[in-house]
């Protein structure tokens, strides 16, 4: 009877901490504030003189709200909650030599400032300063440059996303970082 009883406590203990750790996990994950149920990306500011960073940085905000649908993206006017981004700092720089000092490799690095703010509560929900980079060499082929242009751990065959222009490359895998980042900081602030 007692084995019985043991297994019975054993039971429910396992199951209720089952289920404060499910709780604690999620609550510890976070969640956007109840009122807030839209998002407006107004066109990002851009501070630098690369040509084309507005576009492309606000299209990749945009397209990632949308693919993660956790707010729903709409004008100002109706928006709940606003996204304001300005491009800082572009940098496209040497940042692996060789032994004779010959450059194997760049780095085209956007640096941006976001704010996130509540309509309706008149408030600034997050401040934060982002980065993100992709590399790329001289070689005029990423597919076979033996670079990890986009930081996600494949080189060349075995990333089926690697071709195009390698600076266009390195431009989008810079700008898709950043715009994942954010997504990422909005979705676990709360």
């Amino acid at each position: 009877m007692k084995i019985i009883e043991s297994i019975i406590k054993f039971s429910v203990f396992w199951y209720i901490s089952l289920v404060v750790s499910s709780c604690m996990f999620y609550s510890m994950a976070g969640s956007i504030p109840a009122h807030i149920n839209s998002i407006a990306i107004p066109i990002v500011e851009n501070q630098t003189a690369e040509f084309g960073m507005s576009e492309s940085v606000t299209e990749n905000l945009i397209a990632k709200f949308n693919e993660e649908n956790i707010l729903r993206v709409t004008d100002e006017d109706q928006a709940t909650s606003i996204l304001h981004a300005t491009i800082t700092k572009v940098t496209d720089a040497p940042y692996t030599f060789t032994k004779e000092e010959a450059v194997t490799e760049y780095r085209f690095t956007v640096n941006m400032k976001v704010e996130w703010y509540d309509v309706r509560e008149d408030k600034v929900l997050i401040e934060k300063n982002f980065s993100g980079w992709g590399a790329y060499g001289l070689s005029g082929d990423i597919s076979s440059d033996g670079i990890d242009n986009d930081n996600d751990g494949l080189i060349d065959g075995d990333d089926n996303n690697e071709f195009g222009d390698p600076r266009e490359f390195a431009t989008s895998a810079a700008v898709t970082k950043i715009a994942e980042d954010v997504l990422n900081e909005i979705m676990t602030s709360w």
